[in-house]
């Protein structure tokens, strides 16, 4: 009896113990969801969103040749099918800049388009490009930069008619690769066990060991320039503002989470919006000193890969199997 009272009370300590962990991973709940689950015609995986000129008037891309049109500011999306032969391509980014834009896939695709995406013509490749393009950013007219998945930067002032190597070597196969606003960029390995950085004027990549034993998942640049990253665990830091190599101290906005953060995104200088695997979604409005989660959003069952803001107003999530969330703070509860 004496022994089954003391496996008894072990347990209730037991229990005890777990609730406690539970109330602490919990954060505070978004009073209204503002993201709005979108029915598009796909269940390929979606990876970039841009908008021409007439910010009515936008695309979507992904895996297996995905091209998605809206013409009504992304309520609604129909697939573009374009005459690019058998082989399937997985669209990585799209880029425009007025009517002009930009597409970069895998194996070795550049698409170019001067008219809003009405034609779209296949920009000839050096067989020596080092590695596949796989961001692209339109500059201007005739004018863009792109990186491959191995960190070599190019760029062109003639339509993609030739391109000038900005770096004089590349800096290996990259998770992902991130530009900032005034040009610099950010390149996480593949491994995630170091990540590099380089800004226009630089020959070349200058690599920086991880400052944790965690590996790193993605990085960017905050609105004011500075780097911040996402690590395995649900791990986020922001780098100093006067020292970049010099890092804040380690913040979870989920604490205790078996899930990873993928991707960040500023909506204003201020609000910072977080995504991650099965559908988690959090926000902070103080730039990342509190945070709270969109439960609503929880149900959606993919990983969310990607946040775009265009502007404060219109922004986008996109992920796993043809997900879409349209930025929509005007409706409660649209998840």
């Amino acid at each position: 009896m004496r022994s089954l009272l003391r496996s008894l009370q072990k347990l209730g300590v037991l229990l005890v113990v777990v609730l406690l962990c539970v109330a602490c991973s919990k954060v505070p709940s978004i009073s209204e969801n503002p993201w709005q689950i979108l029915a598009i015609p796909t269940d390929s995986n979606l990876s970039d969103v841009a908008f021409t000129e007439d910010k009515n008037h936008g695309w979507i891309v992904g895996s297996n040749t995905t091209l998605l049109e809206t013409t009504d500011g992304g309520e609604t999306w129909q697939p573009k099918i374009l005459d690019l032969g058998e082989q399937k391509y997985r669209f990585s980014a799209i880029s425009f800049s007025g009517k002009e834009g930009w597409i970069a896939g895998q194996p070795a695709l550049l698409l170019h388009t001067t008219d809003e995406g009405q034609t779209w013509s296949q920009i000839t490749l050096s067989e020596k490009l080092p590695g596949n393009p796989n961001t692209v950013v339109a500059l201007g007219p005739d004018s863009a930069e792109m990186t491959t998945d191995v960190g070599a930067i190019y760029r062109t002032a003639d339509g993609g008619k030739t391109w000038k190597a900005m770096v004089e070597e590349a800096v290996g196969v990259v998770r992902n690769i991130s530009r900032s606003a005034d040009g610099k960029y950010v390149a996480v390995s593949s491994r995630g066990n170091f990540y590099s950085t380089w800004e226009p004027g630089q020959s070349a990549w200058v690599q920086h060991n991880r400052n944790s034993s965690r590996r790193v998942q993605n990085m960017g640049f905050t609105k004011d320039g500075r780097l911040w990253m996402l690590a395995r665990g649900g791990q986020l830091q922001f780098s100093e503002a006067e020292n970049p190599e010099a890092w804040l101290d380690a913040d979870y906005p989920e604490f205790s989470t078996s899930w990873g953060l993928l991707d960040l995104a500023y909506r204003t200088p201020e609000e910072i919006w977080v995504a991650g695997g099965s559908g988690n979604l959090l926000r902070s409005l103080d730039d990342g000193k509190t945070w709270e989660k969109d439960r609503q959003v929880e149900n959606v069952p993919s990983n969310l890969y990607r946040i775009v803001f265009l502007s404060p107003e219109q922004g986008f999530i996109i992920g796993q199997k043809g997900t879409v969330l349209k930025y929509n703070p005007n409706i409660v509860g649209a998840a």
